[in-house]
């Protein structure tokens, strides 16, 4: 199948005001991710959908790819759907979130070969384990449970599966009893561009969590396992933790 990585890129951003623009490492956030994702071996392309002209000069600036989408999108789901329009050849369409610039590029690889294997999905995302109990009860880290083929049974900001009688040895178990859901999409293409003209279903209004509008609807989606942590920037401090990593000036 031929894959196609879209990168949804907005400029404003409420908690760490345009963060894709920031450049304290040497290079803005955007090109980060973009290197990140490039260094996935499957797909046939990579391409930013950007709400902003700003976002799309720095794009042009490092030399990538980038496509002025609508300013009024509700969401990056549809920036990315806007761009898939224009891939008429792809079947597979990865939505890496553009404040994740250390997501590797197995992990979007590993997206595409479960839709590849899994026909019966209409999406594939990722999980890794949950071993710390802040984590857990953070609704911040949105959770998910699976059933034996790897399908979602539901995704959650609250603490699901939830221990009735709790030990912090479940936190240590092997299995892992608790995963973190790694906000990394792949969709079949065709899929993509029905899931924009869903409505937003209840359970989602609820937990705004968009994947849950895919449950609602009766559509699979498979999960697949990672033992690595993930590194999202949404926070002032979660960039200043990224750019000590990074050795920023």
């Amino acid at each position: 199948m031929t894959s196609f990585i879209v990168i949804p890129a907005r400029l404003a951003s409420t908690r760490l005001p345009r963060k894709l623009l920031l450049d304290e490492t040497g290079k803005p956030l955007i090109q980060h991710t973009y290197e990140s994702a490039s260094r996935a071996s499957k797909p046939a392309g990579l391409c930013v959908a950007a709400d902003h002209e700003e976002i799309a000069a720095a794009v042009r600036q490092f030399g990538g790819h980038v496509r002025l989408t609508d300013p009024n999108a509700p969401s990056g789901t549809d920036r990315v759907a806007e761009v898939a329009q224009h891939l008429p050849e792809a079947d597979i369409i990865v939505n890496v979130q553009g404040d994740e610039p250390e997501l590797s590029g197995r992990s979007i690889d590993l997206v595409i070969e479960l839709l590849e294997d899994d026909p019966e999905a209409a999406m594939a995302t990722l999980s890794t384990p949950i071993r710390r109990r802040e984590q857990l009860e953070d609704p911040a880290c949105v959770k998910v449970v699976t059933d034996r083929r790897g399908h979602a049974l539901y995704f959650s900001r609250s603490v699901i599966p939830h221990a009735r009688n709790w030990n912090d040895t479940l936190l240590t178990a092997q299995p892992a009893h608790f995963f973190q859901h790694v906000g990394l999409y792949a969709y079949r293409r065709d899929f993509l561009l029905e899931l924009c003209e869903l409505p937003p279903c209840p359970l989602e209004k609820l937990e705004s969590l968009e994947q849950l509008r895919v449950l609602h609807a009766g559509y699979a989606i498979v999960v697949g396992v990672v033992d690595e942590p993930t590194f999202g920037i949404d926070t002032p401090a979660d960039y200043r933790a990224f750019v000590k990593r990074h050795g920023g000036r």
